[in-house]
């Protein structure tokens, strides 16, 4: 009988579980009497870690060591920053002026007159698209964006239960749980605020069927999201493992280690090759080596670096993501700071769009996202960082109308997944580049469109990961990370 290699177990905390579907594929075009024990021991060494799988030689394969996602949480209108229209009716055309930026010919508004200084260093995308199938209100999109993945208990408003461990796991879980850090450092990091609409808190952002253990590590500040020097707040004892993942496990571990410490201290030496505690040593190591507690010390920026980001919870949370990077976390998640589906400095522009726009929310988008960018970039930290910005869908071309069953004024926009932007930067992506086209009217693409699913495949290929790699759920039936495949043109 022909097995495939690969470990479907259980132990969901194996690190070792996953295969692709692509090497399975592989692996049944083969002869049945044709493997040979080379190519079985090849195959199971390309389950056992997807980063060293045999892999044709693809632009962006395997470029990044890390990620930081700005995750602009409540859809921010595409039309009124990166993907401004002429020549359409009043109630299409933003009220915001075309500028130029950088790259001849490519515009956005004023809105953006910073990063229209430096769209030489990154990607934009202009062709994001989806058909909404349910998914015109942000809990259920929010959910798709971060795990690549659709729910059937969508309410009529769109909200979903509450976070459970059924749930399929954010990106940033599987990533860290495939590609594991080897020195004592924050793996996951989401800052500062969760995900949410309403009521509905958390959905998309923890490790669901993974288990706690790939949790993010969740720097919330105390204060409101209106409270624009919360950051400040920002404490080293806020820095503690979580006691119900880590805390009692180390305690028993702490004094099984006294008890060999005193009794018998030659049994170290005698089962030193099998890592008896290695688990011991990385929550102990994340405690005592001071990586982490080092990344939070804004002190040690000087004031006009702490100025140039905005001395506002967006601008100082994308400094940590920064120091983090550098600091050696693996994935930094940067959600907006206003939750989804409410007012004031918040991207759900359903009424008042050009007074919340202009004085609120994108001047926090631009000084912040200018000066991480630039600072990334100068650092040389793009070199090996892939950056990405996007939110769960656009906003409706034609003001004052309805698509999600929410009142709009007439200088608000509605829910509009069908043609937003996204931008990317670092680890080998293209510089300077535009990819894909909308329409006339930014409804739709007219070029290369791009799917959600197909931006998260990017990401894990960006970081040497197979994006159809087989994880198991909680019913222990096998799932890709992602069903798409990675959008290699966004890579030089």
């Amino acid at each position: 009988m022909l097995v495939i290699p690969g470990r479907p177990g259980k132990d969901l905390c194996d690190p070792n579980l996953a295969t692709s579907r692509r090497a399975i594929l592989r692996a049944g075009s083969i002869g049945l009497f044709g493997i040979s024990l080379p190519n079985l021991l090849r195959l199971q060494a390309a389950a056992a870690d997807p980063a060293k799988a045999e892999h044709p030689v693809a632009p962006g394969w395997n470029r990044a060591k890390s990620v930081v996602m700005i995750y602009l949480q409540g859809g921010p209108s595409h039309i009124d920053l990166w993907d401004p229209k002429e020549n359409v009716p009043d109630n299409v055309r933003s009220t915001f002026k075309s500028i130029p930026t950088k790259l001849p010919g490519v515009q956005f508004t004023e809105n953006l007159s910073k990063l229209a200084t430096i769209n030489d260093r990154f990607t934009l995308i202009r062709s994001m698209n989806y058909t909404p199938n349910g998914l015109f209100n942000h809990t259920a999109a929010i959910y798709q964006m971060m795990t690549g993945y659709t729910t059937d208990k969508v309410s009529p408003s769109g909200q979903l239960e509450p976070p459970n461990a059924k749930d399929f796991p954010n990106f940033g879980s599987n990533i860290v749980r495939l590609k594991p850090l080897s020195e004592p450092m924050l793996p996951f990091v989401m800052l500062p605020r969760p995900l949410q609409e309403s009521g509905v808190v958390g959905k998309g952002g923890t490790a669901g069927f993974l288990g706690r253990d790939f949790d993010p590590y969740t720097l919330y500040p105390d204060g409101d999201d209106l409270d624009m020097r919360k950051m400040e707040k920002i404490r080293i004892d806020d820095l503690q493992l979580r006691t119900d993942v880590f805390a009692k496990r180390l305690e028993r571990r702490a004094r099984l280690r006294d008890v060999i410490d005193r009794t018998m201290p030659e049994l170290d030496k005698a089962v030193a090759d099998y890592k008896l505690d290695e688990y011991y040593e990385r929550a102990l190591g994340l405690v005592i080596s001071g990586r982490a507690r080092e990344a939070f010390a804004f002190d040690r920026e000087s004031a006009a670096v702490r100025e140039s980001y905005g001395r506002n919870t967006f601008g100082q949370s994308l400094l940590l993501a920064r120091r983090l990077i550098e600091a050696g976390t693996r994935v930094v998640e940067v959600v907006w700071p206003k939750v989804a589906n409410s007012d004031n400095h918040s991207w759900d522009h359903h009424v008042g769009l050009d007074k919340r726009m202009k004085d609120q929310s994108a001047p926090m988008l631009d000084q912040g996202l200018s000066a991480f960018l630039t600072d990334m970039d100068d650092r040389g930290l793009l070199e090996d960082t892939l950056v990405v910005a996007v939110g769960e869908f656009g906003r409706s071309p034609q003001k004052g109308v309805s698509t999600s069953g929410n009142g709009n004024s007439s200088d608000g926009r509605d829910h509009w997944p069908y043609c937003f932007t996204a931008l990317m930067a670092g680890a080998g992506t293209r510089r300077g580049y535009v990819h894909g086209k909308s329409d006339a009217t930014a409804s739709a693409p007219l070029e290369d469109p791009v799917h959600p699913t197909e931006l998260l495949a990017t990401i894990y290929h960006s970081l040497g990961i197979e994006p159809e790699t087989i994880v198991y759920n909680h019913l222990n039936q096998p799932r890709e990370l992602v069903k798409a495949q990675a959008v290699t043109k966004l890579f030089s």
